[in-house]
């Protein structure tokens, strides 16, 4: 391989399929692929998982920038500028013939790919020295390895990463400490039938999104942005008590978090509603009695449509019984347990389960089998999200078609991918995306409700 300038990225397998066009990310800079990446994409391709889709097009994106190249040139470096459409790569990409590496005297196996892989890196970091080269993997473990191994730069791949700690994430929420009133000076109040809305100084709310939420710690007041520009914010005035009183199929707000959260659900101007928050606080509750009062009461949406990530469901999915229903449900008992709850004093609660599945034509789909569907005049319940990539939540957001409504949720603090970290979650992602569209909100639920013992587990544990 000749010399050339910039930093040196090699890719692992999971980069490309987290991100298929990820070597197109870096600039500058020269990105090199193990072979092994190329077998293992090889492999994935064909498979029943939704992940091949991601294969086949980081396999025909590499063929677009290599096909014109000789083996010389595709080991030395071709050009990323040969890659069409908007992008500003104008480094290199090279693949990397990891299968000529002999055996070291190192504990890693060249039978294992990850070991190949870091074998390569380390190969290339002997070659390229003094120039920085930096192994780029979703891989927590396999970094670890690297690291111990002898690589100086092990990174996750943080281009779609929008913070840096989760502390920063919007909250959907401002929360004025003492009384709001008595911080605001000059305010303009006007009146629209039983709405009051005020202008005040846009210096009291300097840092404000689209239908951002504001209270304060007194709970004398609450309100929602409803337009800003550099000098004034404009405020609906929601009323404490009248937001406390809010009911969806026989649910009552616990605290003003969950008001918040409800009035939001409740609202048909909202196309999706983020809800985030610890276990217990009621995200599930919420959305499903919100969904149940728009379809069955009010007749606006035709159907509830509930789907979530299901991690094992390509391997394990087809070995259940039953419809596509039927074998979602191992997955999707957080949604049966809020619906026994919502009936549980109804004489028959069986027979009353039975006619609002129908009644409300609830439908538990696989998150897998999305992709090419439009969705119409239908609530859409995304139950877990904080397990998917930035990329999974695009493909279920744009299936959404008129008259539809997503609710998404998630619990930040219990991920259970290898790959994604809370600041890395597509939920994340799209809380941070989404926080200034006005069309969505997003609420975090601050408060466990479910019982004491789950709010000291919360607290403690």
């Amino acid at each position: 391989m000749t010399k050339s300038t910039g930093k040196f990225f090699i890719l692992d397998t999971n980069i490309l399929l987290h991100d298929p066009l990820a070597f197109l990310n870096f600039d500058e800079h020269n990105v090199i692929i193990p072979m092994v990446v190329l077998e293992e994409l090889d492999k994935i391709k064909d498979r029943n998982k939704d992940v091949s889709r991601e294969a086949r097009v980081a396999i025909r994106s590499l063929e677009e920038v290599l096909k014109e190249a000789t083996p010389e040139e595709i080991v030395a470096g071709v050009p990323l500028s040969r890659m069409h459409g908007e992008h500003k790569a104008n480094g290199t990409l090279a693949i990397f013939p990891d299968y000529q590496l002999e055996q070291t005297d190192s504990m890693l196996s060249l039978t294992e790919n990850d070991h190949r892989i870091i074998q390569a890196a380390l190969e290339i970091q002997r070659e390229r020295a003094p120039a920085g080269v930096v192994l780029v993997t979703k891989d927590i473990n396999m970094r670890l390895k690297a690291k111990g191994a002898g690589m100086k730069y092990v990174e996750d791949y943080r281009t779609d990463q929008l913070i840096d700690d989760i502390r920063l994430l919007t909250k959907g929420f401002y929360k004025f400490e003492g009384d709001f009133w008595s911080q605001v000076g000059e305010v303009k109040t006007q009146q629209e039938g039983r709405d009051a809305y005020h202008t005040v100084s846009r210096e009291l709310l300097p840092q404000i999104f689209a239908n951002e939420y504001i209270i304060d710690s007194t709970n004398n007041f609450a309100a929602r942005v409803e337009a800003y520009d550099n000098d004034t914010v404009t405020l609906m005035d929601l009323g404490v008590e009248r937001m406390m009183s809010y009911g969806a199929w026989g649910v009552h707000p616990k605290n003003i978090y969950q008001a918040m959260a409800l009035h939001a659900l409740l609202d048909t101007s909202m196309d999706m509603v983020i809800l985030t928050g610890p276990a217990g606080s009621g995200k599930t509750f919420l959305a499903l009695s919100a969904a149940l009062q728009m379809v069955v009461e009010q007749g606006i949406y035709e159907k509830i449509i509930v789907t979530r990530n299901t991690p094992e469901i390509a391997e394990s999915i087809g070995y259940l019984p039953g419809t596509e229903e039927e074998k979602m449900a191992p997955w999707l008992s957080a949604i049966t347990d809020s619906l026994e709850a919502l009936h549980r004093h109804d004489e028959s609660m069986e027979s009353s389960l039975n006619y609002i599945m129908k009644k409300a034509n609830i439908q538990f789909k696989s998150l897998n089998f999305m992709r090419g569907r439009s969705i119409q005049n239908a609530i859409v319940i995304l139950d877990e999200a904080q397990n998917l990539t930035a990329s999974q939540l695009k493909t279920l957001i744009t299936r959404c078609g008129e008259n539809t409504k997503l609710v998404v949720s998630g619990n930040l603090a219990q991920i259970d991918s290898y790959y994604l970290t809370a600041v890395t979650s597509g939920l994340t992602y799209i809380v941070e995306r989404f926080k200034d569209y006005p069309g969505s909100a997003t609420i975090n639920l601050n408060g466990v409700v479910r019982s004491q013992l789950a709010q000291f587990a919360e607290e403690h544990l």
